[in-house]
C-alpha cells in the first residue's frame, strides 16, 4: 500500500507545478505497479478545494473521474481526526496541516510506510517518500527525499 498526499496529487494535475514531471512519473510507476493507493478523506477533501482555486472546475472534474476512482479511501473516524488534532495543537508548528497530521495517524493504524508526497514532514514522521526533490522548496515547508 501507498499512501498518496495532496501535493503530489496536485503535482500530477498542475502541468505547471514545479514537480510535474516527477510527479507523473512516480505516478505512471505506482499505476503500472498495482499498488493499493490509499488516501484519507481529508486528503481528498483538500485536494478538491486546491485544485477548484487553483486550476478550476475542469481540474477538479478530471480528479473526480479519473484519480478517485482508483484510490481506496480511508474515511477518518472521530478517534483518528482527534489524535491527528492533538499531534497539531502538541507539535505547535504553523506549517504542520490538521490534514497532514490526520494522515500521519491513518498511515500509522494501516502499516503503510510508503507515502507519494512533496512534503518532508512524511520523511520526518519515518515515513519512506517515493519522491526525490530538494529539501527546500515553496510553501509546503520543503519536501521528501528518497531513502537510499
Amino acid at each position: 500500500m501507498v499512501y498518496l498526499d495532496t501535493s503530489a496529487l496536485l503535482a500530477v494535475l498542475d502541468a505547471a507545478d514545479e514537480y510535474h514531471l516527477l510527479a507523473k512519473e512516480v505516478w505512471t510507476a505506482l499505476l503500472t505497479s498495482g499498488a493499493t493507493l490509499v488516501a484519507s478523506n481529508y486528503v481528498l477533501v483538500e485536494t478538491y478545494a486546491l485544485l477548484q482555486r487553483r486550476l478550476g472546475m475542469e481540474a477538479v472534474q478530471v480528479f473526480h473521474a479519473d484519480i478517485v476512482p482508483l484510490l481506496k479511501v480511508e474515511w477518518v473516524s472521530e478517534a483518528v481526526h482527534l489524535c491527528g488534532a492533538h499531534a497539531l495543537v502538541t507539535a505547535n508548528r504553523r506549517s504542520l496541516s490538521l490534514v497532514d497530521c490526520v494522515s500521519f495517524e491513518v498511515m500509522r493504524r494501516l502499516g503503510i510506510k510508503e507515502v507519494f508526497t512533496f512534503d518532508q514532514d512524511f520523511a520526518e514522521q519515518g515515513f519512506h517518500c517515493l519522491t526525490r526533490a530538494p529539501l527546500t522548496g515553496p510553501s509546503a515547508g520543503g519536501f521528501c527525499v528518497q531513502e537510499g
